[in-house]
């Protein structure tokens, strides 16, 4: 199983024990679980992944869990990279595709990051877990804490996605719908927290939903048989999924997996809330917070990403770029990557959509590089937001 080593602070590198639960570093910095990759170059070889299982537990030696009973799986990750020819053959660019989370269970990327947080909560204990949501991550921590049998304490915004609410409501969980935003959601977590005895699993507040999101790192590395492509867009609210594909990459040249090219990652965020647009354009390391923060993506609608830091990093290491969409653009992308694709992607989805043809028109992106676009949920999660654009007569 695991070749996990030890956690490391973000921030300042200090190293923290594994196998004990912890939360942010003492310096207030996510923690980084780090492995023993020489031991695991020696004992495991990319050529056997197939024969392991059709999940994202195929890469358990980079996983955390030791002990295989501990694992909670509903069969998440292995999603398509869908080649899109009639899209592609619109924007000119023939190798166009995009990786289709929405067919996770619950319906988005969130499924990853929970069934490992999940699991190591089993691992070490944990009987009851506390999550601030905008939404998907909810019914993933939902669904993987009833199949856990945990007590899960949900907070989300009054306005998400019904589906969201009807899902968590469906899967056991105590839920309350908040008067404000997720960070609004996250204080009241953070507040509460000791007294209850729950186990904070926010965004990048544990160290372990960042490991489930880097699997799309290693499947993309598979999917393509071992050579990344060109560019990645990654819709960008708390980031982790791209923090985690810019840790994989990492690990899988230390592996001897892949050689030392990146692709350029371009963070996709909306003109309602964009703060690690901002910091980018700014030159910033950190973002700050954006007021009135508005969009239908329930997703990107994160004020102030604990990540930002690894984001920006991310983005300028590889040089890629961080960029805004309208909302309007967004929906409208969303409905043209349908209509020629079949794929009923979130509006995160259509956001890296409509971000790809801003960057085509602006030459950053040329038309012969190969991109693969993430798209993080299923537009069933998001009802409301296509409704306005069909009206029931």
């Amino acid at each position: 199983m695991t070749t996990v080593s030890y956690l490391e602070c973000s921030l300042t590198g200090k190293r923290y024990e594994a196998g004990k639960l912890w939360n942010l570093s003492e310096a207030g910095g996510p923690l980084l679980v780090r492995y023993d990759l020489e031991t695991a170059r020696q004992a495991w070889n990319r050529e056997w992944i197939p024969n392991g299982p059709s999940s994202m537990w195929r890469y358990a030696p980079v996983l955390p869990v030791r002990n295989p009973a501990h694992i909670v799986s509903l069969g998440e990750g292995m999603t398509p990279l869908v080649k899109t020819d009639r899209l592609g053959e619109r924007l000119g660019m023939p190798k166009l595709w995009i990786k289709d989370e929405g067919i996770n269970p619950t319906g988005s990327f969130k499924a990853r990051g929970l069934s490992c947080a999940i699991s190591m909560c089993v691992e070490l204990g944990v009987k009851k877990v506390a999550i601030p949501s905008a939404g998907n991550a909810a019914s993933a921590l939902a669904a993987y804490a009833a199949a856990a049998g945990l007590e899960a304490h949900i907070f989300m915004p009054k306005d998400v996605p019904q589906s969201n609410y009807i899902e968590c409501k469906s899967f056991g969980a105590n839920v309350t719908l908040v008067d404000g935003l997720i960070s609004d959601c996250g204080r009241i977590v953070a507040e509460r927290k000791d007294a209850e005895g729950w186990f904070d699993v926010s965004t990048l507040k544990e160290p372990y939903r960042i490991e489930g999101k880097k699997t799309m790192g290693y499947e993309l590395a598979e999917q393509m048989r071992w050579t990344l492509p060109d560019v990645i867009f990654y819709p960008c609210g708390g980031g982790v999924g791209l923090i985690g594909m810019w840790k994989a990459f990492d690990e899988m040249e230390a592996l001897g997996w892949i050689g030392s090219k990146r692709p350029r990652m371009i963070a996709v965020q909306v003109e309602g809330c964009q703060p690690v647009v901002r910091a980018f354009e700014q030159g910033d390391e950190r973002s700050t917070f954006w007021d009135n923060a508005h969009t239908v993506a329930a997703g990107l609608r994160v004020p102030k990403p604990l990540g930002d830091f690894l984001i920006l990093d991310a983005c300028r290491k590889s040089g890629g770029t961080a960029i805004a969409v309208s909302d309007e653009a967004m929906m409208d992308a969303g409905v043209e990557l349908a209509e020629l694709e079949g794929m009923f992607a979130a509006p995160e989805g259509g956001a890296c959509v409509a971000a790809l043809r801003n960057l085509l028109a602006s030459g950053f992106i040329q038309k012969e590089e190969s991109v693969v676009i993430y798209n993080t949920g299923s537009g069933l999660k998001y009802m409301e937001a296509y409704s306005d654009r069909f009206p029931r007569s």
